[in-house]
């Protein structure tokens, strides 16, 4: 460990580094960064910032991280982990970092399931990833049931990662969340559960594929498997699971699927065209067209 004289000098030149880089937020970034080498909170940064004060931190590893995020690598991976709703999940290579609009479509499906007093459901997340949707299901509603499907065992390597350390939490969760290895499209995966399941809640890949991400954190980092909607307008994919999600329903149940901001219209009208009887787009805390809302 070393002493700095100056916090405030050590995130200014940090920043300063980011930022010739093209960081959009270099002075957050390295605040993180600061206090993860630090071993202290974000707000401890921000403290001694504001009091001049000194901090005790591991400056190698600080340099290490800096020359990282300079590259672009996800501020995610470099710490480890990212904040999800009430959760800390764990993230690195080879798994999509839970964004904050999935937040909002996570809480249109909890808003639902509270107005129906279901107090017990029983839900399924496909396309899991980290498993952020569905740890924060089986987490904030307790009792209910969660099965989650990834498709790539390198990532499930995560949702295994962070079903373990939530579980520290919420011992209770552990017998009711099942992982299951295998396509999220296919009719035959979770067949068991088809016409029992209460509501969807998924954030499939769903980017056109000739619209690539212009930010590198994105583009070179995030594994294509979970961006990408299998057809030029990226809805291939995002229609299967309408199908799929579709037969697991059972009658009067929900799906919520979150989409890219201009496939609103046209997924509504193909969830209407599989047989759910009410549909519609709702919008993420920026306003934009982010998820689908179909009643079966």
């Amino acid at each position: 460990m070393t002493t700095v004289g100056s916090v405030g000098d050590v995130i200014r030149n940090a920043a300063a580094r980011l930022r010739s880089a093209g960081i959009e937020t270099p002075e957050h970034d390295a605040k993180l960064l600061l206090a993860e080498a630090a071993g202290v909170e974000l707000r401890d940064i921000d403290k001694a910032m504001l009091m001049g004060s000194e901090l005790d931190y591991d400056a190698g590893r600080f340099q290490t991280m800096l020359e990282r995020r300079a590259k672009r690598e996800p501020l995610q991976y470099i710490v480890g982990h990212t904040p999800f709703r009430y959760l800390d999940l764990e993230v690195g290579p080879g798994v999509f970092i839970p964004r904050p609009e999935t937040e909002t479509v996570v809480q249109a499906g909890l808003d639902w399931l509270t107005r129906h007093g279901m107090m017990t459901p029983l839900v399924v997340d496909l396309c899991a990833g980290s498993g952020a949707i569905g740890l924060s299901v089986v987490t904030e509603v307790p009792g209910s049931r969660v099965w989650a499907v990834e498709l790539e065992p390198r990532t499930a390597e995560w949702t295994r990662r962070n079903l373990a350390e939530t579980a520290k939490r919420y011992p209770s969760i552990a017998s009711n969340y099942q992982l299951e290895i295998a396509d999220a499209t296919s009719m035959a995966t979770l067949a068991h559960l088809d016409g029992t399941v209460d509501m969807v809640i998924t954030n499939p890949p769903y980017i056109p594929e000739l619209d690539v991400p212009e930010q590198p954190e994105v583009r070179d980092w995030d594994p294509e498997l979970a961006l990408y909607g299998g057809s030029a307008d990226g809805t291939l994919i995002p229609e299967r699971i309408i199908e799929r999600s579709f037969r697991l329903l059972k009658p009067g149940g929900a799906l919520v699927m979150e989409h890219d901001v201009s496939q609103g219209d046209r997924l509504v009208a193909y969830a209407k065209a599989a047989g759910f009887t009410e549909a519609s787009t709702g919008r993420d805390w920026t306003g934009r067209d982010r998820y689908l809302f179909a009643e079966k």
